[in-house]
């Protein structure tokens, strides 16, 4: 099913270029007029992504709650791609490599690509390109193989870095014509096999953001078709989420330290919580066919198709909300202490109120995890 979302204004922020005609803006919008006019016209990629932290707190200073200003977190991110990649392309122009030689589309991947991104995400990227004959590969490939290098390597000098697993469109395992698309997609999903099912989860959450958005609703199309009739696939999927259990001990505890914990008060609250919730709401959506790229919408389809009752979707809702705002909140004051932001949150620094809704989160999350596995 496909449904149609009223976009707020807010999403309109890094649309085209850096927002103009300051002067206009009401004076309650005085926060982010001055973080906007600090950073200036025409900032270079890397003094955009450093300033995105000012942005951040402009927003805050707003009274925005921690979804929105991941929404918009990632809409300048999306702004990011789209400039590394027009500057790519010119620099190929100069260089006498031509126009694209066929269209071709890019697409962020993961939580950049649901608009749930925080703080400090490396890269995670791919490119769809539209279908040419075999005799020309190498010549049409050689070009996007020849883009993809650039656009990550100048994301990676502005401070997103390269991903450490490759899943970018400088590898040709990210970088196919649509046909070979659908047929790796064809290849992951046959069977149940855990490594196959893995890669395409990174797939899965993709979102156009330069050159043909065609080519990607043809991607999504073919995945609408495929996955919700791919059942030892999904059943292998529901397997998997065995490997990201919540945040709990068997007591309904908060279970802090483990493994690459900072130190042993440090809850992973991004891979025990945000991440179960996200990978139990698209497991869902994929056995019944809702198309929306993102939680919050995701939850809301389910709903509209009874897959999920109101209140649940709801406290799910609410549930990924917090999540937010306690890893952003950390994830701020980690860069005012100068240490790099990651998915830790200190549980000494939880009120008792915020303690017992984190618990309770946790648990409606549990819940969903096992309506996924049913």
């Amino acid at each position: 099913m496909r449904l149609l979302y009223r976009a707020s204004p807010w999403r309109t922020l890094f649309t085209g270029d850096f927002p103009s005609a300051l002067d206009g803006w009401p004076p309650v919008l005085a926060p982010l007029r001055d973080a906007l006019n600090a950073l200036g016209p025409s900032p270079s990629l890397a003094e955009a992504h450093h300033w995105q932290a000012s942005l951040v707190d402009a927003l805050d200073r707003l009274d925005l709650p921690a979804w929105r200003i991941s929404q918009i977190i990632s809409d300048h991110n999306d702004w990011l791609y789209r400039r590394s990649v027009e500057l790519s392309l010119n620099e190929m122009q100069g260089q006498s490599w031509g126009p694209p030689p066929v269209a071709f589309c890019v697409l962020t991947l993961g939580s950049v690509a649901r608009h749930e991104s925080l703080l400090g995400p490396d890269q995670d990227n791919a490119m769809i390109i539209a279908d040419y004959p075999d005799e020309r590969h190498t010549e049409i490939d050689g070009y996007f193989q020849a883009l993809g290098e650039r656009f990550t390597q100048r994301l990676d000098a502005a401070g997103i870095p390269l991903c450490q697993g490759h899943v970018m469109a400088r590898f040709p395992m990210w970088r196919k014509r649509l046909s070979e698309w659908g047929e790796q997609l064809a290849l992951w999903t046959a069977d149940r096999r855990v490594k196959r099912v893995q890669q395409a989860n990174i797939l899965l959450d993709f979102h156009p953001v330069y050159g043909e958005p065609a080519l990607s609703e043809a991607l999504s199309d073919r995945v609408a078709r495929r996955l919700p009739h791919a059942y030892l696939f999904l059943d292998e999927m529901a397997e998997l989420l065995h490997e990201t259990p919540v945040a709990l001990d068997r007591f309904g505890r908060l279970a802090s330290g483990g493994e690459g914990a900072p130190h042993e008060r440090a809850i992973d609250l991004k891979h025990r919580g945000v991440l179960p919730l996200v990978n139990a709401v698209r497991l869902l959506s994929l056995r019944h066919a809702v198309t929306p790229p993102d939680t919050r919408s995701r939850l809301t389809a389910l709903v509209m198709s009874d897959v999920l009752d109101t209140e649940h979707a709801r406290a799910l809702t609410m549930a990924l909300a917090r999540l937010q705002g306690l890893l952003l909140g950390e994830q701020r004051m980690a860069l005012a202490e100068g240490r790099t932001p990651d998915g830790w949150v200190n549980e000494a620094r939880l009120a008792e109120d915020e303690r017992w809704l984190l618990r309770h989160d946790l648990k409606q999350i549990q819940a969903v995890i096992r309506r996924a596995r049913d």
